[in-house]
């Protein structure tokens, strides 16, 4: 994989998320995979904050995907709580964005979990491809 122009960036974006019963396990603990769910959300708000949208991604031709996750799960995410769920950018390769996300509970500032993300900048036939300059511009 070709890692040349790599961007470093620390823009952040943090994004509220309410846990509802329908988020929870039995025993009112967040389902574990719904975490990604929020991450993706703060991301999506990340871009957005920037004046770029997936339909946008799309109407060029592209999509990104989930290349590779870690998440470490740290502690447990109740029913009635809020999070905090922060996307920011790491880095930006030739064909890939690089998070760096946590999420926090809003009222003691605990961290619940924190992952990094790689986004894979792929065309029509699901190729990895370069990421367009100006969307470069864009998330500095």
């Amino acid at each position: 994989m070709l890692k040349v122009d790599i961007l470093q960036i620390g823009a952040a974006k943090n994004m509220e998320k309410r846990i509802f019963y329908h988020d929870t396990d039995a025993g009112g603990i967040v389902y574990y995979g719904n975490y990604l769910k929020y991450l993706e959300e703060a991301r999506t708000e990340f871009l957005e904050t920037k004046g770029m949208s997936v339909n946008d991604f799309h109407q060029r031709g592209l999509m990104y995907a989930v290349r590779k996750c870690t998440i470490n799960y740290r502690s447990p995410a109740r029913y009635g709580e809020t999070l905090i769920c922060n996307a920011e950018l790491k880095e930006a390769t030739v064909a890939q964005l690089i998070f760096k996300q946590t999420i926090t509970e809003k009222s003691s500032g605990r961290l619940v979990a924190d992952a990094e993300v790689a986004l894979a900048c792929l065309n029509q036939s699901f190729k990895p491809t370069p990421i367009p300059e100006d969307l470069k511009i864009r998330l500095q």
